[in-house]
């Protein structure tokens, strides 16, 4: 990767992470696309170990806030998600797989943009977390479905119960993509040359907290991710 791709690629993971320490999802929407077009190498297996890390710090940094009882129909579903994203990444193509992403990033913004609120039933999080599992695994970006049906829950709720999901489903989705031989040393590499960027967005996420509404960030989040998935799409076609 040249230096200004790389400048690039850590500038999402920054921008990404400052969202997510924010709104409780964000780093693999804006990041994803963008990651993707840059390198797609770095896609799922870096990104992924960078969510865990980041869901690691939100959990812990939220966790006065925590749901389990939310947490733990999500995470019911997420296991065979898991299950399924690994065997997309195992036999699907490249190209196929980054359009997936462009695919999951939109179709994403769009039912947010729209406004639709599921009710967060019992049925409808265990649904969620299995869609979340199987999106990922395959791709990094397992946020969409949790955001949408907790997206009525109080800020810092969501953010803990969000995290502390995706921090149990990351590392599930490692597991998985360990076995099936897709994480490995250069992948690690990759994360950790990329890490110091999601420190520093996170760190930034706190002063985003007191001083931008969540409205503005939501909006924020949502064109960034839009945008990342068209280029990426148009490119692939």
């Amino acid at each position: 990767m040249s230096v200004t791709a790389f400048a690039i690629a850590a500038f999402a993971v920054l921008l990404g992470a400052c969202l997510q320490g924010a709104l409780g999802f964000g780093l693999g929407m804006p990041g994803g696309p963008i990651l993707a077009l840059l390198d797609p190498t770095l896609i799922p297996g870096p990104l992924l170990l960078l969510a865990t890390a980041l869901t690691l710090i939100v959990a812990v940094r939220e966790r006065a806030e925590l749901d389990l009882s939310g947490a733990k129909w999500a995470l019911l579903g997420r296991v065979p998600g898991t299950v399924a994203g690994a065997a997309m990444v195992a036999y699907l193509p490249a190209r196929i797989l980054a359009l997936v992403l462009a695919g999951v990033v939109l179709t994403g913004t769009a039912i947010s943009a729209f406004g639709w609120v599921p009710r967060p039933t019992r049925n409808a999080v265990i649904v969620a977390g299995m869609a979340s599992g199987a999106m990922g695994t395959a791709t990094a970006i397992g946020g969409p479905p949790m955001a949408l049906v907790w997206q009525d829950s109080a800020a810092a709720s969501r953010r803990a119960t969000m995290s502390a999901f995706f921090l149990a489903g990351c590392v599930m989705s490692v597991a998985a993509l360990t076995v099936s031989g897709t994480i490995t040393p250069t992948t690690v590499v990759s994360a950790a040359q990329l890490l110091p960027f999601l420190l520093l967005g996170y760190g930034a996420s706190l002063l985003l907290n007191r001083h931008l509404n969540q409205a503005k960030l939501r909006t924020l989040a949502l064109t960034l991710s839009a945008t990342g998935a068209t280029l990426l799409a148009l490119r692939q076609l």
